[in-house]
């Protein structure tokens, strides 16, 4: 046996003894409930309290989530927390990927972009799911 294979053997063998319950891991829906909590707090709450007061940006924060539902095949299968989780990251992903960047203040609600509106959307889901 040479050098290496001894080394990669004994690390094998460390690793294999580490307990499973020292091994740190999240599950599915604690990561969507975080991702979702983030979302909320950057987005959601003061979004949802404008769309309270407006009824044209309800309207259309209820047409992004019938898109969103229809996305996640929301009427065959329940919505729940880990699909709208991966759903809002994987549209915030393909968002930064084209140049997009977060707001650094307040949103103007009065007339949001595309992406905050579907963003919103998301959160107003969220919440539903919660309620249920």
């Amino acid at each position: 046996m040479d050098e290496v294979d001894e080394v990669t053997g004994r690390l094998a063998s460390v690793t294999m003894r580490v307990p499973f319950n020292r091994v740190a891991s999240r599950t599915v829906v604690d990561s969507a409930r975080s991702t979702l909590a983030a979302l909320t707090v950057s987005v959601g709450t003061v979004g949802l309290a404008a769309a309270a007061a407006r009824p044209g940006l309800l309207a259309l924060v209820d047409q992004h989530a019938a898109a969103i539902r229809d996305s996640l095949d929301g009427d065959r299968t329940p919505l729940t927390s880990a699909a709208l989780a991966g759903y809002a990251e994987g549209v915030r992903a393909a968002a930064l990927e084209h140049g997009w960047t977060p707001p650094s203040g307040p949103v103007d609600w009065s007339s949001p972009e595309w992406l905050l509106t579907r963003l919103l959307a998301v959160c107003a889901l969220a919440r539903a799911l919660d309620r249920d």
